[in-house]
């Protein structure tokens, strides 16, 4: 029982973390397309 606490356990940090990078990306992305347009606009 205690084994399978702890995968559960991991498996939940592994997805907050990469729910973050995805997060940090689409934030990237979203920079991006703001400076193309504030360019076109120039």
């Amino acid at each position: 029982m205690k084994n399978w606490m702890k995968l559960a356990l991991a498996l939940c940090v592994a997805m907050t973390l990469s729910a973050c990078n995805t997060i940090k990306g689409v934030g990237r992305d979203i920079e991006s397309a703001g400076e193309a347009i504030e360019d076109a606009v120039d």
